[in-house]
């Protein structure tokens, strides 16, 4: 493990601790000596970690700390290419240019050779089919699902019927050859899945299910359910 991998490590050690962790715990997780472990934290806190904390009591990082992007090691880096391009294939536009973006300002601040490996991963993601762009904005529907918004849907079934639902919105599911959407269906009174590229338009509604969307998505993980036919 180089340096600066044991550095990232170390961090992420104390990212996922909320009560503060002994030097000797650190050292033993890292396979390393105390006196390593110390050092590190030294350098952490000259680079603008606050970690507060002293030998032989214990260590808790406070939040805010952003390691430089030069931490990325090569499989990271290999995952972040992986991921974007399969993001920038997606229906949703602004998803896809939200991808792209993030491939040019990752390009713009790691330094040039970490760049370079990042754009020559020979690893790519592809569709099995082509999709057309959805009948309404995507960001639009994610903004709910973040907001805990109600919306009203039009959506057309697999037999060409059409229907307004009002629905809570919980998450987006994207596959292989699809997109759906998990929602709690006012008309049902249940979750229901509804295919993306059914949905002919969408508006959100002046109501929202704040603090209910937690729980909700967490049922909606235990469930078994089919796609809005």
């Amino acid at each position: 493990m180089t340096r600066t991998q044991r550095l990232l490590s170390l961090v992420q050690i104390l990212r996922a601790r909320r009560h503060p962790v002994t030097g000797q715990r650190l050292a033993e997780e890292m396979s390393v000596s105390l006196r390593t472990v110390y050092r590190d934290i030294a350098t952490l806190q000259a680079q603008g970690a606050d970690i507060r904390g002293e030998a032989g009591i214990g260590y808790i990082l406070r939040p805010g700390f952003v390691l430089p992007p030069l931490m990325f090691n090569e499989q990271e880096l290999d995952a972040l290419m992986l991921g974007m391009r399969w993001v920038a294939q997606q229906p949703d536009a602004s998803l896809a240019q939200a991808a792209l973006d993030v491939l040019s300002k990752a390009e713009a601040v790691l330094p040039s050779a970490v760049a370079g490996r990042l754009f020559k991963t020979p690893l790519f993601a592809a569709s099995s089919q082509s999709r057309g762009a959805y009948g309404f904005d995507a960001k639009c529907l994610r903004d709910a699902i973040w907001l805990e918004t109600k919306i009203r849907l039009v959506y057309v079934s697999e037999k060409s019927v059409e229907t307004e639902r009002t629905v809570w919105p919980l998450g987006i599911g994207y596959f292989e050859d699809m997109e759906i959407l998990a929602a709690w269906c006012e008309t049902r009174r249940d979750f229901r899945h509804f295919l993306l590229n059914r949905i002919q338009s969408l508006v959100l509604l002046d109501a929202d299910f704040k603090n209910q969307g937690g729980w909700l998505l967490a049922k909606w993980r235990g469930s078994r359910l089919d796609v809005v036919p």
